[in-house]
């Protein structure tokens, strides 16, 4: 099983990124998948997640209203949108697909099965 994510790289604050997520190996339409962000110096931390078969989306506080999940199916693919970004969003970016069926990925040590290799953002000010 493979995520391979991309879509990272420098913009200024109050600009936009589109991040992708391609998985292989398996089907994953039953599995929530999600993106994790890694700031240097601090722990990993959700950032927001989808379960793909239903849509059904789950956000962390600090991206609500400026991040935006979504999924295609027939790609086996994730992305994430970000608008409005500021420099407290500069990290490493992560996908993930949960260890269950129908669950979000929403803790790095506990419900994570599968991760993307990581995509760098770096928000200038």
């Amino acid at each position: 099983v493979q995520l391979q994510a991309s879509g990272g790289g420098l913009v200024q604050a109050g600009g936009s990124l589109r991040l992708s997520c391609a998985a292989s190996g398996r089907t994953f339409s039953s599995y929530g998948m999600g993106w994790f962000r890694q700031a240097p110096g601090k722990e990993r931390e959700f950032v927001a997640a989808i379960i793909l078969s239903s849509s059904t989306t789950l956000y962390a506080d600090s991206v609500k209203g400026r991040f935006t999940i979504s999924r295609d199916n027939a790609k086996n693919s994730v992305y994430l949108q970000m608008n409005s970004l500021n420099p407290g969003d500069t990290a490493v970016y992560y996908c993930a697909s949960a260890k269950r069926p129908y669950n979000f990925p929403t803790d790095p040590k506990l419900n994570v099965e599968y991760w993307g290799q990581g995509t760098l953002v770096t928000v200038s000010s």
